[in-house]
């Protein structure tokens, strides 16, 4: 893992999280029957998580010990990435399926573990 690629996972997921935000304050209030707000909020709340560790991603791809291929900042930048997607992915299943998948639940703060260990 190289600065380069934490960079481009880092934009990635920012703009993941800026388009998803836009699809829950628009999109997700025309399905039909409605969501009730609390999914919504759910929604908006993964966004944003996606964005701040999408942010945390560019800041470390600058690092200096990213640069220097050490082990903890490649650990900590595959901690952020996979903790982002599942914390985030497991919240926009389970808003999606309407809680058919309602065993994602406890896998959620799975990811929540991730982000923080990142």
């Amino acid at each position: 893992m190289n600065p380069s690629f934490v960079f481009r996972s880092g934009a990635l997921i920012t703009a993941t999280g800026i388009s998803f935000g836009a699809f829950g304050s628009h999109g997700l209030r025309t399905i039909k029957p409605p969501l009730p707000e609390s999914k919504i909020n759910s929604w908006n709340t993964a966004s944003s998580y996606l964005i701040y560790n999408g942010l945390a991603l560019l800041a470390i791809s600058f690092h200096p010990g990213l640069l220097g291929a050490t082990r903890k900042y490649k650990l900590g930048a595959s901690f952020i990435m996979g903790g982002a997607a599942v914390f985030s992915g497991s919240i926009f299943a389970l808003v999606l399926a309407r809680d058919k998948f309602r065993w994602l639940g406890p896998v959620t703060p799975l990811g929540g573990i991730g982000m923080i260990a990142g």
